[in-house]
C-alpha cells in the first residue's frame, strides 16, 4: 500500500532520521572543505602518471564524482577500482586512495596492502577502523572524517577531500570556488524544491518518487561528467528505497540498451525511464536524449526527465545527486521502509566475516 510523505508517517519509518542527514549535506560540503584543507599529506608532489581510487559501495561513489568532474581537466588517467586485487598498472608513480568510510571494507583492506608493495603513494580516507590503524602504522597519509553515518551519507566528505588533495598536488586546479557554489545551489534547492515542507506541486522529488512508487526504474545520464549521477541514483534505490534499478549512460544506450525496450512486455510496463540532463553537455548527446525521449513517448514508455541546477559543472553534479537522494528517500517512505538499515549488506559482511 502506498503510505502519504507526512511528518507522522515519516517520524514512524524512518527511525534513524536519515532525513536530517539529507537537509545537513551542504553542511557537510563546507565541512569536507574545512577538512581538506587541513589535510596534512606525509609525501610531497611527485611525477604521478596516474591516479586511482579503490572502495566500493558508498565508499566508492566520491571517486565516481571526481572522475566525472575531471573528465577534461585531468591530466592523467583516474580508475576506481572496486576489486580485492589491483590491476598491473599501479606502481610507484600511482597516487592511490584508499578510501573506506568504515575502515573495515575487506576489499580495500587488501589492495591497500597490494598498493603498499607496490610502492604507490597511498592517501587514506576513513572515519576509523583498521584501514586507520593500518596508515597510522605504516606512516601513510591518512584523512579522519567524522564517524557515525550511513557511507553512502558521506559523498560530501569522499569527495570534497579528494579534491582538496589533488589541488595540493597541484595535479587539478583549486575547485573551492565550485564547491562553495555548489553549496548555495544545493542550499536553494533544499528549500525549494526538496524539504518536507515543500508540497508536492513544488517539490520535484515527491513528484517523481510518486512516478516511481511499483516501477522498475533504468536511469540514463551523459557518460561525460554525470555518470555519477545515474550511478548514485541506482544506488540510492537500492539502499534507502530498497527497489531495484539499473544505470546506463549516452551514447552508449542508443547502440544497444534502446532495443531492449521491447520485451517483457508485462515488465516494460511497470517501469519508468529517468534521464538525469543538463543544457551543457556535448550538443550530440543532447540530441541523441530528445530523440530517445521522442521515442519512449511514442511507445508509450513511461518517463521522468530531470534536469541539473545551477551554472559551474560541480554544482550541475551535485545538484543532480542531492535530487536524486531525497527521491529515492521519499519512495522508502511511499515504500513503508526504513531507508538507514541495510540488512542483507550487513547479513552478507557477517556470513563473510565467519568464513575467514
Amino acid at each position: 500500500m502506498k503510505l502519504s510523505l507526512n511528518k507522522e508517517n515519516i517520524a514512524r519509518i524512518d527511525k534513524s532520521n536519515l532525513l536530517e542527514i539529507l537537509l545537513d549535506f551542504p553542511q557537510q560540503l563546507q565541512h569536507a572543505l574545512e577538512i581538506g584543507a587541513e589535510a596534512l599529506l606525509l609525501f610531497s608532489r611527485q611525477g604521478f602518471n596516474k591516479i586511482v581510487f579503490i572502495g566500493l559501495g558508498g565508499s566508492a561513489i566520491g571517486a565516481d564524482l571526481v572522475r566525472s568532474y575531471l573528465y577534461f581537466d585531468a591530466k592523467v588517467p583516474i580508475s576506481v577500482i572496486r576489486e580485492y586485487e589491483l590491476p598491473g598498472y599501479v606502481d610507484s608513480s600511482t597516487l592511490v586512495f584508499a578510501v573506506s568510510y568504515s575502515g573495515n571494507t575487506e576489499e580495500t583492506l587488501n589492495t591497500y596492502k597490494e598498493a603498499k608493495k607496490k610502492l604507490a603513494r597511498i592517501v587514506v580516507i576513513s572515519s576509523g577502523g583498521k584501514l586507520k590503524e593500518a596508515a597510522e602504522k605504516d606512516k601513510i597519509s591518512f584523512i579522519e572524517i567524522p564517524c557515525g553515518l550511513p557511507p553512502r551519507c558521506a559523498l560530501g566528505y569522499l569527495s570534497v577531500i579528494p579534491l582538496c588533495v589533488l589541488s595540493k598536488l597541484g595535479l587539478i586546479c583549486d575547485a573551492r570556488k565550485q564547491i562553495q557554489q555548489a553549496i548555495g545551489v544545493l542550499q536553494e534547492l533544499r528549500n525549494n524544491c526538496l524539504s518536507l515542507r515543500v508540497g508536492p506541486k513544488d517539490n520535484l522529488a515527491k513528484q517523481a518518487a510518486a512516478k516511481l512508487y511499483g516501477k522498475f526504474v533504468a536511469v540514463y545520464s551523459s557518460s561525460i561528467h554525470f555518470e555519477a549521477c545515474a550511478t548514485r541514483l541506482k544506488g540510492q534505490l537500492s539502499e534507502n528505497s530498497k527497489a531495484l534499478a539499473s544505470a546506463a549512460g549516452f551514447p552508449e544506450m542508443n547502440h544497444n540498451e534502446i532495443e531492449g525496450w521491447h520485451n517483457p512486455r508485462k515488465v516494460l510496463k511497470n517501469s519508468v525511464a529517468v534521464i538525469l540532463r543538463d543544457n551543457q553537455i556535448n550538443p550530440c548527446v543532447q540530441k541523441r536524449m530528445d530523440v530517445t525521449r521522442d521515442i519512449f513517448e511514442e511507445e508509450g514508455i513511461s518517463l521522468i526527465e530531470i534536469y541539473s541546477r545551477g551554472e559551474s559543472l560541480l554544482a550541475r553534479i551535485f545538484s543532480l545527486i542531492y535530487t536524486a537522494d531525497f527521491i529515492s528517500y521519499y519512495l522508502a517512505i511511499l515504500y513503508g521502509q526504513d531507508p538507514t538499515p541495510t540488512q542483507r549488506i550487513d547479513y552478507l559482511k557477517e556470513r563473510l566475516a565467519r568464513s575467514v
